[in-house]
């Protein structure tokens, strides 16, 4: 333990951010860094307890608690505490291969856990966690290891967002053969196309995708599996397929109005947004601009909050978000919501204080449901029709939404954003290789095993769980490249 009374001794701090009015002129990434001496007393927060529940990693009541790489927390906090940043970059990756990424993007489940929490405010664990990887950046202590062996053995992996990239990282480790495809220009996966650059920087993505080439993974990209390459070509030509399409089957939100021109879905604004900044730092113009509009971002999660920022960027108009959810409480519900759950408690996020800077107010409306929209006569959106609901889960989990009479509302809008979520893969490979499927349309593989019905065959991340964290891909992305390589070799030696 660094020291059994940091937690009384020393506050929560976080690192500060740029000022959302000044942030909101640019796509850099907003977060400052703490220094050397604020990181150490932050680590001394923790108290090593005899139970940790920061790194427990579960599914609890629908939400994450605690981490699911099961990442050291409290030995990297106490090497920091000390000093040995280089020991610490060491127990970091020994769990988790890409912690630039979830230093960046995590929500932290383990800040969640923390038993700091129980009592006060939890240990700054996200904010060391990106500081560690940081230095050893900086500090030139992350370079490529190259394999000594090779197995001989080949082996496909089909995405390369973060469950693919881990899986094809371990995979390499272990010496086999990896080749990555991507069907996008660029790899990264919903790492660079779906996470605004302002949330993770795209030369971080693309420094890392460097260091995995130069350590023998071979990226293909341009190159959709059972469009330009049949699924059936893979599984003859390696030895093991893992597929890590993800989940990018978008939610049909069909209703009146739904095909008017302005009505579009999160992925397509946001993808395109992504790619015109890197191509041409949006000269091109091929994206969809919400320049001078009144936008409605029509769901309440982060996805919703990537479009908020981005339409404040692009210099809309106004911009409001939609959630059916009831507004957060300002304390954690101990009854409904106790440790070491994830808190669901009100915050804004970095979206919502730039829309809070530049109009006054949180942008979001909760507790509210789009019942049509309303265009011109050129077939232009113009406006949204809401009610006001209730929302209730009956005995089998089923959530319903009654609206409440007397609450309707018309909105203003000339753009509508839908980010309601998706509904899971997308069905060209699972077709053609004929997988089974479970009742929510996923690719069918236990977790822990991830082997699909189908001979050398294996899924992992959201394709095969649903829709989820970056750091629930990236650990499933690793376990089942433990389960590959037990499969070509008998047995193991991955974590």
């Amino acid at each position: 333990m660094s020291t059994p009374t940091g937690f009384m001794e020393y506050k929560r701090i976080l690192p500060s951010d740029r000022s959302p009015s000044e942030r909101v002129q640019d796509w850099e990434q907003f977060h400052k860094s703490m220094s050397d001496e604020e990181l150490r007393q932050q680590g001394s927060r923790c108290m090593d307890c005899g139970t940790p529940y920061c790194h427990i990693g579960i599914d609890m009541h629908g939400g994450t608690a605690g981490c699911p790489l099961h990442n050291l927390i409290p030995e990297w906090n106490n090497l920091v505490y000390r000093g040995l940043w280089r020991d610490a970059l060491d127990r970091l990756h020994k769990t988790n291969n890409f912690p630039e990424f979830t230093g960046s993007v995590c929500p932290a489940p383990c800040e969640g856990s923390c038993t700091v929490g129980l009592i006060g405010q939890p240990v700054t664990i996200k904010a060391i966690e990106h500081a560690i990887v940081d230095k050893g950046f900086e500090e030139g202590w992350i370079v490529p290891e190259v394999p000594v062996h090779r197995t001989g053995h080949k082996v496909a992996v089909v995405g390369s967002g973060p469950a693919g990239l881990a899986c094809a990282a371990q995979l390499n480790k272990a010496g086999h053969h990896v080749t990555v495809y991507e069907r996008a220009d660029r790899i990264g996966g919903l790492l660079t196309y779906g996470i605004p650059s302002m949330k993770l920087d795209k030369g971080v993505v693309q420094r890392r995708v460097d260091l995995l080439a130069r350590e023998g993974i071979t990226f293909i990209t341009n190159t959709e599996i059972g469009k330009d390459i049949t699924a059936q070509q893979l599984t003859e030509q390696y030895d093991a397929v893992v597929l890590c399409g993800g989940a990018t089957k978008p939610r049909k939100f069909e209703i009146e109005g739904s095909h008017l021109q302005g009505v579009h879905y999160a992925m397509p604004y946001l993808n395109g947004t992504i790619k015109s900044f890197l191509d041409s730092g949006l000269e091109d113009g091929n994206y969809i601009s919400a320049k001078d509009k009144d936008v409605i971002v029509i769901g309440g999660g982060d996805t919703g909050s990537d479009c908020v920022a981005t339409a404040l960027r692009h210099g809309c108009k106004s911009v409001t978000q939609f959630g059916t959810h009831e507004k957060a409480p300002l304390e954690r519900d101990q009854t409904n919501n106790p440790w070491p759950q994830f808190p669901n408690v009100y915050t804004l996020d970095y979206a919502h204080e730039e829309a809070k800077a530049i109009f006054g107010e949180d942008p979001r409306e909760f507790s509210i449901m789009t019942t049509r929209f309303v265009g011109d006569e050129e077939g232009n959106l113009k406006e949204l029709h809401t009610v006001q609901i209730k929302r209730t889960v009956d005995e089998t989990g089923r959530k319903i939404y009654a609206p409440i009479p007397g609450t309707e509302k018309v909105f203003p809008a000339q753009m509508a954003l839908i980010a309601i979520g998706f509904d899971g893969p997308e069905s060209t490979m699972i077709d053609e290789l004929e997988l089974e499927q479970d009742r929510r349309g996923n690719v069918k593989a236990r977790y822990g095993k991830y082997k699909t019905n189908q001979d050398k065959v294996f899924s992992a991340g959201d394709m095969r769980r649903g829709q989820s964290l970056v750091v629930w891909a990236i650990h499933e992305g690793r376990e089942a490249a433990r389960e590959v390589d037990k499969f070509l070799m008998g047995s193991s030696l991955l974590p």
